[in-house]
């Protein structure tokens, strides 16, 4: 195959404000400097005329776009407004009464991006080698997923409502007229606008063209910040579907027995010690390569904690999912991925009671932006007025689990494995093939 052109949404707005920095192609003219784009009468309103969408297409190899008030982190803590910076094509389209814009650019010069914005570049090179190969096949995974969907007449549902309950996951299917968006929901993304170093660039040299395969298919490589010591299966996260390379492994050194977690009594202690893994390092040299200086304003993942008052509780499930739930009498663990991560969570209330899932809803209802992950136990302080004054809970891991994790892989590459070792530790019987 060729190397492929990848769709990168970047920005979702009624107007957005763009530079162009060197002359660019547009409706059969050359143009440059600032621009505005504002949504009208279900078009694209650019320089006094409508249009249905706009392709600008650099003139020169130099040139580049800057795009105004682009939203990193959506939803997390660190959420913030920045200007990027990025090459390639600038395409922009009406969506759902907004305009969205479009970055297109060949797939190498992407992946230099992505993991200049996931990590630091003082990462060393072999897990640089392992984070190229595991972004480009989930890149190009992706792109065959669309295709694969666009073909199928039925929508896609990602959720199932009942009386009793509300089991929620999100996908990358929520993205429909790009391949990826720029944002932590697929691949963070800054175009760019991080300088990117040599040893990106000769990480993703090294590794050209290469992807992670089981059998004949491309692995749909996934990947979180921590896995808390041991990693997810797929279906625990999303659809229920089983991908053998995305078996549970203990992130360490040892082939060590993975415990079975999916049992209440086992996850509890389990998750109220922090055994030794590859994951479980306070080296902050080693932090600083995964999380970007907004990141480091979080500090304990392996093993965290966090309380709420009964109000503050109730008022967060409350907002959260749109539901009244009264007073919050207890959280109840329903059922559990091998990793320990709840996938089930019942949520009692004096006046609600409803189990709701997957693993990120769950993160998402009981936190303002999202809880670090879903592996947690539950304590609760004394009765008042019928109902427990204070909620704790005890947790593992920062992120879904699935796949590689980037602390432990960090700390393997600064002890001294190679790609293929790192690569091979997460997706168990993969094996990495030269595509193009």
């Amino acid at each position: 195959m060729k190397e492929p052109e990848i769709s990168v949404g970047i920005l979702n707005a009624q107007e957005i404000h763009f530079n162009l920095h060197g002359h660019f192609l547009a409706k059969g003219e050359s143009v440059e400097g600032e621009q505005c784009v504002s949504f009208s009468e279900g078009g694209i309103l650019w320089n006094g005329n409508l249009y249905r969408e706009l392709t600008f297409t650099p003139l020169e190899n130099e040139a580049s776009f800057a795009v105004h008030d682009v939203t990193i982190g959506i939803n997390f803590h660190w959420e913030r407004q920045e200007t990027q910076r990025f090459i390639g094509v600038l395409k922009l389209v009406v969506d759902e009464g907004k305009i969205t814009a479009i970055n297109i650019l060949p797939a190498e010069d992407y992946l230099i991006s992505v993991i200049s914005s996931e990590m630091n570049a003082t990462s060393s090179l072999e897990f640089l080698k392992a984070h190229a190969v595991i972004s480009r096949s989930w890149l190009l995974a992706q792109i065959e997923k669309r295709k694969a969907l666009s073909k199928k007449d039925n929508g896609f549902f990602s959720f199932v409502k009942t009386e009793t309950e509300y089991i929620r996951w999100y996908d990358r299917e929520d993205h429909t007229i790009f391949d990826v968006c720029a944002d932590d929901h697929c691949q963070r993304y800054q175009g760019i606008t991080k300088a990117s170093s040599r040893r990106v660039e000769e990480a993703v040299k090294a590794t050209r063209g290469q992807a992670l395969m089981y059998k004949n298919a491309i692995c749909d490589a996934r990947f979180s910040k921590c896995c808390g010591g041991v990693t997810e299966e797929f279906g625990t996260c999303w659809e229920d579907k089983h991908y053998p390379y995305l078996s549970t492994v203990c992130d360490t050194k040892a082939e060590t027995p993975v415990p079975d977690l999916t049992h209440e009594e086992e996850a509890e202690k389990w998750i109220r010690s922090a055994p030794e893994s590859f994951c479980n390092t306070h080296d902050k040299n080693i932090i600083r390569q995964i999380l970007n200086n907004y990141d480091c304003e979080t500090t304990d993942f392996y093993r965290w904690k966090i309380r709420y008052t009964q109000a503050e509780i109730a008022e967060l499930i409350r907002t959260k999912t749109k539901n009244d739930y009264g007073k919050i009498l207890d959280l109840i663990p329903i059922e559990r991925g091998k990793s320990g991560r709840i996938c089930k969570l019942k949520i009692v209330g004096s006046e609600k009671t409803l189990i709701i899932g997957k693993e990120l809803e769950i993160r998402r209802t009981l936190s303002p932006t999202h809880l670090f992950s879903s592996a947690f136990v539950v304590d609760k302080g004394e009765n008042a007025d019928g109902a427990p004054v204070w909620f704790q809970l005890t947790g593992a891991g920062w992120g879904h689990g699935v796949g590689l994790c980037q602390i432990g892989a960090a700390v393997m590459g600064e002890q001294g494995f190679d790609y293929n070792d790192i690569l091979l530790h997460y997706y168990k019987g993969a094996e990495i093939r030269k595509l193009y």
